[in-house]
């Protein structure tokens, strides 16, 4: 057997699509969905991420803002601005580039979004409503691997089991989330997970997302599962890699994600997609 690839890149200029037309629509009402990035420092990774985000928003119609901010900016003055964001009717979504300098407490800053505008899904409001399953904004990550699974055919997961590999806030616990609200039965490793071949080898779907490479081999597989992998690894040539030894899980597996061109694109589509959500909301649409 040889695994189908879910093309990561092929859904998110599908959904992109959807996204535009929505946007098109709203616009014909006065209102341009706004998205708000704002870039503390000079982080490379966060430069690269912040301008595909920002490039994203323009293809799609949206009015987008990109603040950078020397790494200097004071904890006090960036609380200001997303204050005055959150206060600013243009804007629908504020994102906030993580990781922001050692001087300022991540969790204040994204605590003080308003989860109106918390188009990222981080704010403790956002994963309240996904715990108890009420409207809010899905972290973009998961949302992406959810979508994923939907394109092929797997909306409802009654009857499956899924492991999630890692218990991250941004990614492993909200995922575990998703896939309960998808009627799947859940189980959540992590390093403290004894065995975790053990778990793996019972399920149906194995989402990966710790940062280790190899994490997930094929011998740890049953046959036919479906493989979601989130990480963004190197490998010992330099080249980008996921946290799934996907050669040989590619011959167990029957759909299984790429690293790049798998999860990676999903994210800033669903990024879109929460922002064009708040914006609809916004105008009571």
């Amino acid at each position: 057997m040889t695994a189908q690839l879910i093309d990561g890149n092929a859904l998110s200029r599908q959904l992109r699509t959807e996204v535009a037309a929505r946007a098109a629509a709203l616009k014909t009402q006065g209102i341009t969905p706004g998205l708000a990035v704002i870039l503390v420092g000079d982080n490379p990774a966060s430069q690269v991420y912040v301008r595909n985000k920002v490039k994203a928003c323009e293809e799609a119609g949206f009015y987008s803002v990109l603040e950078k901010y020397d790494a200097s900016l004071s904890e006090t003055e960036l609380l200001a601005r997303v204050e005055a964001l959150n206060n600013d009717p243009a804007i629908h979504g504020i994102l906030v580039q993580l990781p922001l300098p050692q001087h300022i407490d991540d969790h204040k800053v994204i605590e003080a979004i308003s989860p109106l505008k918390d188009v990222d899904g981080f704010h403790v409001a956002s994963a309240g409503a996904l715990m108890v399953g009420e409207v809010g904004f899905k972290a973009c990550t998961p949302y992406g691997c959810m979508k994923m699974l939907e394109s092929i055919g797997m909306k409802d997961l009654r009857g499956k089991h899924a492991v999630v590999i890692g218990r991250s806030n941004i990614v492993g616990k909200p995922m575990a989330m998703m896939l309960l609200a998808a009627n799947a039965t859940v189980t959540v490793t992590h390093s403290g997970t004894a065995d975790l071949a053990h778990h793996t080898r019972q399920a149906d779907i194995v989402v990966a997302a710790v940062g280790k490479r190899n994490v997930l081999t094929a011998d740890m597989l049953k046959p036919g599962a479906v493989v979601i992998d989130v990480g963004m690894n190197r490998n010992d040539e330099g080249k980008l890699c996921g946290d799934v030894d996907f050669d040989g899980c590619k011959e167990v597996a029957s759909h299984i994600t790429p690293v790049p061109g798998g999860v990676g694109p999903m994210t800033i589509t669903m990024l879109l997609v929460n922002t064009m959500e708040a914006a609809e909301r916004a105008a009571g649409a």
